[in-house]
């Protein structure tokens, strides 16, 4: 028989965090954060990352394993998530994985290969000496060549996912979005995937309000500190909510344009994460708009209660 996992996906600020932990002490479960930022120590603020008091005791796993000046790749993602649902399971206990990070979730719960067959250790380190000597920017043109795609959605300064997706087409003779696409859909688990949503202007201003209470936090003082220790140029400089306040403290912007563009692309990367849900994976969707939250807790667990029995 399958091991058992639930998933919680959705947008950002949807309310996942809140669920997830609600969900760990009705059922015995343990939280795996699906959020490709939280792993990152010392980013608490701008990623939103749980808090002790929220935790409510609960146990915690894939936050905080990683330095900001760390890579993180959706391969190891998959490989020590997947390891953390076995462990969990053995324990007799529920592994519940949280997060809008979409392909990497998608990639721990489906039959998702990360071959071999797609790697040219050789042609990454010539890349990686070519960035060396003619920049981020001269690399990145690169990968406008041949994957207009990716290059769209990839920042010059990721040097790391500029390499991958050149390195795929190299191999593979397919954009990144090709390679991906043919990927099979075979579950890996007795997996429950739920997913929140809720109306689209209530979301917007919860992303706003998020916002605002991230720069009461201190968000502007957590990025500073970090950009002095040389945040700028990394994975994790790149962000939401990071690299607009790099934008400020370089003098690229005021304070207030910094924080209107952080609103911003929160809300685009909403959007995005509930096309990208609705799109790739089998999920039941939750409405939050209207019911209470406790009684919309009570549809989900009797959802739940039909799916692992």
């Amino acid at each position: 028989m399958r091991e058992k996992v639930i998933a919680i996906v959705g947008p950002t600020a949807v309310g996942k965090t809140k669920l997830s932990v609600e969900l760990a002490k009705r059922l015995d479960g343990e939280v795996i954060s699906g959020d490709s930022m939280q792993i990152y120590r010392d980013m608490n603020i701008g990623t939103a990352k749980v808090t002790t008091e929220e935790m409510q005791g609960i146990t915690h796993h894939m936050i905080d394993i990683k330095n900001f000046n760390e890579t993180f790749s959706v391969a190891e993602f998959q490989q020590t998530v997947r390891r953390l649902i076995s462990d969990i399971n053995a324990k007799g206990r529920l592994p519940i994985l949280a997060g809008g990070t979409g392909l990497y979730i998608q990639s721990v719960l489906y039959d998702y290969q990360f071959s071999d067959a797609s790697s040219d250790e050789d042609f990454r380190l010539e890349l990686e000496e070519f960035a060396k000597l003619y920049g981020n920017e001269a690399l990145h043109e690169k990968l406008q060549q041949v994957d207009i795609k990716s290059a769209s959605n990839i920042h010059p300064n990721n040097v790391r996912r500029v390499i991958r997706a050149l390195e795929v087409f190299h191999v593979t003779g397919m954009t990144m979005h090709e390679y991906q696409e043919q990927q099979s859909l075979e579950p890996c688990y007795q997996d429950t995937i739920i997913g929140l949503t809720t109306e689209r202007d209530k979301l917007y201003d919860r992303i706003n309000k998020r916002v605002d209470e991230m720069i009461d936090k201190g968000l502007f003082d957590e990025v500073k500190g970090l950009y002095e220790v040389g945040l700028k140029g990394t994975q994790a400089g790149q962000a939401i909510g990071y690299k607009e306040v790099i934008s400020f403290i370089e003098g690229q912007c005021s304070k207030e344009d910094a924080i209107s563009q952080l609103k911003q692309n929160s809300r685009r990367y909403a959007k995005r994460q509930f096309t990208w849900f609705r799109n790739k994976m089998d999920i039941t969707w939750f409405d939050l708009t209207e019911d209470p939250f406790e009684q919309k807790l009570e549809e989900i667990l009797h959802y739940i209660a039909g799916k692992l029995s």
